[in-house]
């Protein structure tokens, strides 16, 4: 259940929402300013159409024109982390959070995505707990979803079952963390526990191959024949060009 892609377009296009309202905070009166922000936008927009040659002109010629504006150095960082180069990308993103991440924990939200993805997982981490703990912060479900995404990918099963928990305290049908929460607890063996938050998800959320193939999963270490059949029976009915359906033909062949 990979969400990786969504999840990017999505935050830029928050961010681009956000344009006007981050230029706000920005000094009046300084047209190299209101040009960084323009040129910023339009960078993004570039961005979104895939137009990526065009997109570092005008984030390179705003960031020559304003360098302390927090929104700039996101943009910035969106644009290199398309083009590939890590270490400018994080570079922005952490100038972003310097600059304007007390304010704006959206900030927060797309550094901790970056270094997630491809630096210190352990900073991502914090930086989403950051965005979650702030009243500005719409959605700190979200944000503590993507924390245990992080916890979980660096190898620390505890802090990412923490983080699941704290998203469900504060939305219960949060399909993503039910989901993660019963995977996590059935690659540690508690699959008791996990059975209980793949029944949840599949009550507020559609079935998928993986949910299924977790379902079967768990109730074959669990012992109940009965209910892995029916996970089994519904995953090659309705997803049987799925890699998961291969997975449960091999399993079911190696078992007789």
């Amino acid at each position: 259940m990979k969400r990786s892609p969504a999840v990017v377009i999505g935050v830029l296009a928050a961010w681009l929402a956000m344009g006007a309202a981050v230029a706000q905070q920005e000094p009046k009166g300084d047209p190299m300013v209101s040009a960084a922000q323009a040129n910023a936008r339009l960078g993004l927009e570039y961005l979104k159409k895939g137009e990526v040659a065009l997109a570092r002109d005008k984030i390179e010629r705003a960031l020559d024109q304003n360098p302390r504006s927090s929104e700039v150095q996101m943009a910035a960082g969106f644009v290199y982390d398309r083009l590939g180069d890590d270490r400018k990308a994080e570079a922005a993103f952490e100038q972003a959070v310097k600059i304007g991440g007390k304010d704006n924990p959206l900030l927060l939200n797309n550094a901790g995505a970056f270094l997630c993805r491809k630096g210190d997982k352990k900073q991502g981490e914090q930086y989403f707990l950051q965005a979650a703990a702030s009243a500005l912060y719409p959605t700190p479900e979200f944000a503590l979803l993507n924390a245990g995404q992080c916890a979980r990918a660096d190898g620390r099963p505890k802090d990412a079952e923490r983080n699941f928990r704290e998203a469900l305290a504060i939305k219960p049908n949060l399909g993503d963390a039910l989901y993660q929460l019963g995977d996590l607890l059935h690659t540690v063996g508690n699959d008791l526990q996990a059975r209980a938050f793949v029944q949840r998800y599949h009550e507020v959320a559609p079935a998928s191959a993986s949910s299924l193939w977790l379902g079967y999963s768990v109730e074959r270490k669990l012992g109940d024949d009965a209910a892995a059949g029916e996970y089994a029976r519904r995953l090659r009915g309705e997803f049987a060009m799925s890699p998961e359906a291969g997975q449960l033909f091999d399993a079911e062949r190696t078992a007789k």
